[in-house]
C-alpha cells in the first residue's frame, strides 16, 4: 500500500505514444493488461487518455524515489517474464513513443 508520505519522492513519466490509423482500440483495450504487469513491479499507473483527435495515447506513470530508482525498475520490468506474456502475441499500433520525465507544476 502506497501512504500518502510515500509519494513525496516519486518520479514521473510522461509517454505519450502516436498510435496508427485504427490501432487505438486495439491498444486501449490491452493497455490494462500491461497496467496490472507494472502495478506488479511497483509502478503507478497515475493517468491515462486516448487522444483520438490526435491518435496518440499519454500516460503517466510514476515510481518511489529517484529517475536512477525508475530506471532500475524499468531494466527489472523490461526484462520479465510478465512483460514478455503481456506482449505475447499483441501487435503493438503504437507507431513511436515520446519519454520524458516530468515535474509537477501545481
Amino acid at each position: 500500500m502506497m501512504l500518502l508520505r510515500d509519494r513525496r519522492e516519486m518520479t514521473v513519466q510522461l509517454r505519450r505514444y502516436e498510435v496508427e490509423a485504427g490501432g487505438m482500440e486495439r491498444l486501449v483495450n490491452w493497455f490494462p493488461t500491461i497496467a496490472a504487469v507494472r502495478d506488479h513491479y511497483g509502478f503507478t499507473i497515475e493517468a491515462a487518455y486516448a487522444d483520438n483527435e490526435n491518435s496518440e495515447f499519454v500516460w503517466i506513470v510514476s515510481y518511489p524515489g529517484n529517475v536512477e530508482a525508475f530506471e532500475s525498475a524499468v531494466a527489472e520490468y523490461n526484462d520479465s517474464p510478465e512483460r514478455a506474456a503481456a506482449f505475447d502475441g499483441f501487435d503493438s499500433p503504437v507507431a513511436k513513443m515520446h519519454l520524458s520525465y516530468v515535474d509537477k507544476a501545481l
